[in-house]
């Protein structure tokens, strides 16, 4: 049996709950006969509510006696809003299991041995870079005990936000816009800066459909802002005021529910964010267009580097088209 052919097929299951599980994992079943034929199949499809595993084997019924269970995160051992996982797995006779990741959260863990102990085969560590992957928001707030920070920008090809009259809109197409939608439908929380705020006026809502709004963090040191602006409009999502430093604002917005965090701020704050070594990913929309000023903004005008040897190292993870501009994900070069 081709267990990579099916662990796809959870992947594939999984990030169709993007942006609204948080902060549970993705996680995506497929279940199948003893001849490779998927007989089931379920994902976690929203905070609260059932997990993959008990949505694959409601879907199965009797087929699930006897039968393969495929899941890109160990089955959880945990009373939560949800039965175990693992004891589901075995009132229902299932044979076999096979696993992308372990779930390192103490809380959940320890499926595997409860299914070993009851008789069912466990194969784990199918294709689990890739499942961990899937899920590094989960497991890097998990570890690090912070929101898990993302930054989006959009710059011309010579690394301009904004021309020397602050004018920004737009520098990048219909089709780079409406992919920074998605992003804030996948992040906890978005936040902005009160300079921002106040020659932007954003909303910082997600407009695509069935898109979730996020929750909105307006970073407003001196309280300047007053509600007129439109990130504080009533959408049904909080909106938090911080007045602090980056450095205790970690764990502030860690402690207020927020595991991710996508940064849509000038290029102050956005460098003093690399500098202090928070930025987890980068988002990097080019538009190929050129302002070519000395006096135009860049993305990131608070990291003072002088000398070469101290710049700051990204490595490209991945390079998107969405036409005619190009998205650059990047990750700290460690």
């Amino acid at each position: 049996m081709n267990y990579e052919f099916y662990m796809k097929k959870c992947i594939e299951l999984a990030g169709l709950s993007e942006g609204y599980v948080s902060p549970n994992p993705l996680v995506g079943c497929v279940i199948t006969d003893d001849d490779g034929n998927i007989v089931a199949q379920g994902r976690h499809e929203k905070f609260g509510e059932a997990h993959a595993e008990q949505n694959a084997i409601k879907q199965a019924g009797d087929k699930a006696r006897g039968a393969t269970l495929f899941v890109n995160l160990e089955p959880c051992n945990h009373q939560g809003k949800t039965p175990p996982c693992s004891e589901m797995i075995i009132k229902a006779g299932i044979k076999k299991v096979v696993i992308g990741a372990l779930d390192e959260n103490k809380i959940a863990k320890g499926g595997i041995e409860v299914l070993k102990n009851a008789g069912i085969e466990v194969v784990s560590g199918v294709m689990e870079k890739e499942c961990r992957k899937l899920n590094e928001i989960f497991f890097f707030s998990l570890h690090n005990k912070r929101p898990f920070i993302a930054i989006k920008t959009a710059t011309t090809l010579d690394g301009k936000i904004a021309a020397q009259d602050n004018s920004s809109k737009w520098i990048t197409s219909d089709a780079s816009r409406a992919e920074v939608q998605r992003l804030r439908n996948k992040y906890d929380a978005v936040l902005t800066t009160s300079k921002t705020v106040k020659i932007d006026n954003p909303s910082l809502t997600c407009r695509m459909d069935g898109g979730r709004n996020p929750i909105r963090v307006v970073i407003d040191r001196n309280n300047e802002l007053g509600n007129e602006y439109k990130v504080f409009n009533n959408d049904g999502t909080r909106v938090i005021k911080y007045s602090g430093e980056i450095n205790e604002m970690m764990p502030f917005l860690y402690d207020n529910g927020i595991k991710s965090l996508l940064v849509e701020a000038g290029g102050t704050f956005c460098g003093a964010l690399v500098a202090a070594g928070f930025a987890d990913k980068i988002y990097h929309f080019i538009a190929p267009k050129i302002l070519g000023n000395d006096k135009s903004i860049s993305w990131v005008s608070g990291l003072n580097v002088k000398n070469i040897n101290e710049a700051v190292n990204f490595k490209i993870i991945d390079i998107v088209r969405f036409a005619p501009d190009l998205m650059l994900e990047l990750e700290p070069q460690l």
